[in-house]
């Protein structure tokens, strides 16, 4: 991929997006950045050729009034955060309303990430997903009227039947804290997959969507030179048993593996190890993913 954007092309994007946000929605109750610091760094790293890459996203929220018919107004609020490679990636956006109950917004938020998902990768999008959610979200007030307990059981449950596998790329992992952290983690959020330590760092955690994203949602927190998910895979499940959850998993546990190059210590994987072994798990073409050329 020759096309691939540079930190610094994103950062610009970022900025000259937040911009003109600033100045479509000039008033706090419409736009406003909740995170100063993070903005400054960003500004810093676009303005200077030796600024550090910066530590924090940038978060902010956005409200949004729909056009709904009755009188009422209701607002929407979409709290927003630009992960550094955004725009590649798409930007991370809850939707919330006083109004939608747990299982409604669970579903609102799914179809967002849909509409961004096929229309906006590699795109700045933060007006798009402000219109989508100015014509969209009011019809989710009234989905499966959360009134009755029966609706509500049954959305907690379907939200729990997504198996996910997440493969997560970094720049290196040698620090023994972070890669204690990250099988305990795994262990206490019933994951399997697998760590491998190193430049580059390899971890790939298996199990329930929502432990999944509880998992990332820790690891992230680290400090990392550079941490981003590759790859993630999600399967519905039909009943979303124990079972079912263990007849989807590729890896028993999650355990450190190193494939370390002639035995030297753990510095450089050897990846054609690297490569045997997720071929033995039948996980071969996440290699191509992950170092764009085809295994040996």
């Amino acid at each position: 991929e020759t096309t691939e954007m540079t930190n610094r092309e994103e950062a610009e994007i970022q900025i000259s997006e937040l911009d003109l946000l600033s100045s479509m929605f000039p008033y706090e109750e419409e736009f406003i950045v909740t995170d100063q610091v993070a903005l400054a760094e960003l500004k810093d790293y676009v303005e200077n050729e030796s600024a550090e890459m910066p530590s924090s996203k940038v978060q902010f929220i956005l409200n949004v009034k729909p056009e709904v018919s009755n009188a009422s107004m209701v607002e929407f609020s979409m709290a927003c955060a630009l992960p550094f490679k955004y725009p590649t990636v798409l930007p991370e956006i809850t939707v919330r309303s006083s109004l939608l109950s747990r299982a409604q917004q669970i579903h609102l938020n799914s179809d967002l990430k849909t509409y961004l998902t096929e229309n906006c990768s590699g795109e700045p999008c933060m007006l798009s997903a402000r219109e989508w959610v100015k014509d969209h979200a009011a019809a989710y007030i009234d989905k499966e009227l959360s009134s009755s307990s029966v609706t509500t059981s049954n959305a907690t449950q379907s939200e729990d039947t997504t198996f996910t596998r997440l493969w997560i790329y970094s720049h290196h992992i040698y620090n023994k804290q972070k890669r204690k952290n990250i099988i305990d983690w795994a262990k206490e959020l019933s994951l399997s997959g697998f760590c491998m330590p190193g430049k580059p760092g390899v971890v790939c955690v298996e199990g329930l969507q929502s432990s999944c994203e509880e998992f990332w949602s820790r690891v992230r927190k680290l400090t990392w030179k550079r941490i981003l998910i590759r790859h993630r895979e999600d399967v519905s499940l039909e009943g979303g048993g124990h079972a079912e959850i263990q007849n989807q998993r590729k890896f028993s546990t999650l355990e450190e593996k190193c494939f370390d190059a002639h035995g030297a210590r753990g510095n450089h994987m050897d990846l054609g190890q690297l490569y045997r072994f997720l071929e033995e798990k039948g996980c071969a073409d996440i290699f191509q993913m992950y170092f764009g050329v085809e295994g040996h």
